[in-house]
C-alpha cells in the first residue's frame, strides 16, 4: 500500500475509535476490539467476547468494523486493543510476519478453522483440478468476498497453480452467501470462496473441493491478537481471553441467529444465559 493510502486508513481508523463512549466509566477505559464486519465467525466472536468483558469484568467495549490489514495495523499502533478475528498460519500470515513484534497472540479461540473454494454435495467436481473440466457448469466464475481477504489472495494463487480459466469475482460476504442460497435452490453448480466456522455448513450440504497443491494450507486457527498495553490497561480481561476457546459447533448457533436477523449482541446474550458454565471457565483466573 502506498503511504498516502496508509495514512488514509490510519485517519478512517482513528476517527472510527474515537467516536467511542466516554474514555473511562468507572474508573475504567473503553476496551476497542477490532473485528471484520462481513466475516460471521469474527462478528459472533467479537460480540460474545465484547458482552463478556463488559458485564464480568465492567469495562465498556467497543467493536470496530475495519478491513482486515487496518485491522492488524490498529492493533499494532495500540488504535485498537485487540482483535480476536487473527486467522493464522496461512489466511492473515503475512500481516502476522509485518506486525509480530509490535504484538501479542493471546491463544486460538477456534481450531480447526480452514479456507477453500466450496461447492453444494450435488457438485460432480471433488477436486480444484477438476474444474477446468467443468468450466461451463460453472459459467468460469468463483464468488468471492472482499478483494482483501486472505481466501482471496489464496484464490488468486490457486487460480494460477491449478492454471484454471476462471474469473475470481469480489463481492462481500453477505452478497456471495446471497447468490449461493439463489444456487443452491435451483440446485446450479456454483463455487465460492468458503471458510468455516460459517453458518452457511449448518444451513446447506456444502464441502470443500479437495487441494492437492496444498494452495490454501491445512488446518488452521483463529487467535486472539493484542496490543502489548492491554496487560496493563486491562489484565483480568487478558487473562480471559487467554482462556477464550470455543468448542465445535458452540458457534454455529451464534451465527445463524445473526443470520436469521438477530441483532449481534442480543444473539450473543443469549448464548451466554445459556452456558453459563462455560462462561464460567472461560473466565477462571489461572
Amino acid at each position: 500500500m502506498k503511504r498516502a493510502g496508509k495514512l488514509f486508513w490510519t485517519g478512517v481508523l482513528s476517527a472510527m475509535v474515537s467516536m467511542s463512549a466516554p474514555a473511562f466509566a468507572d474508573g475504567k477505559p473503553t476496551l476497542k476490539i477490532g473485528y471484520v464486519e462481513g466475516w460471521d465467525d469474527s462478528v459472533a466472536t467479537s460480540n460474545v467476547a465484547a458482552r463478556i468483558i463488559e458485564k464480568r469484568y465492567g469495562y465498556p467495549v467497543q467493536l470496530v468494523p475495519v478491513a482486515a490489514g487496518i485491522m492488524w495495523q490498529g492493533v499494532a499502533r495500540g488504535d485498537l486493543d485487540a482483535t480476536l478475528s487473527a486467522w493464522l498460519p496461512v489466511t492473515q500470515g503475512a500481516y502476522w510476519a509485518q506486525f509480530k513484534d509490535k504484538v501479542v497472540d493471546l491463544g486460538t479461540n477456534f481450531p480447526g478453522a480452514k479456507i477453500g473454494l466450496v461447492v453444494p454435495d450435488y457438485v460432480s467436481a471433488k477436486s480444484i483440478a477438476d474444474l477446468n473440466a467443468d468450466k461451463s457448469a460453472f459459467g468460469g466464475r468463483i464468488v468471492g468476498i472482499d478483494a482483501g481477504a486472505g481466501v482471496m489472495r489464496k484464490t488468486d494463487e490457486a487460480v494460477k497453480q491449478y492454471d484454471l480459466s476462471y474469473s475470481v469475482m469480489p463481492s462481500s460476504g453477505s452478497a456471495m452467501t446471497a447468490e449461493l442460497a439463489r444456487d443452491v435452490g435451483s440446485k446450479k453448480p456454483v463455487i465460492v470462496t468458503g471458510w468455516t466456522p460459517h453458518w452457511m455448513f449448518a444451513k446447506y450440504k456444502l464441502r470443500f473441493l479437495d487441494d492437492p497443491k496444498n494452495v490454501y494450507g491445512a488446518a488452521e486457527h483463529v487467535d486472539n491478537v493484542a496490543n502489548p498495553e492491554l496487560e496493563k490497561k486491562a489484565p483480568q480481561v487478558v487473562a480471559f481471553l487467554k482462556n477464550f476457546q470455543w468448542k465445535p459447533g458452540e458457534i454455529d448457533s451464534v451465527m445463524l441467529a445473526i443470520q436469521n436477523g438477530e441483532k449481534p449482541d442480543a444473539a450473543a446474550d443469549t448464548w451466554i444465559a445459556a452456558h453459563g458454565e462455560r462462561v464460567n471457565a472461560w473466565a477462571a483466573t489461572q
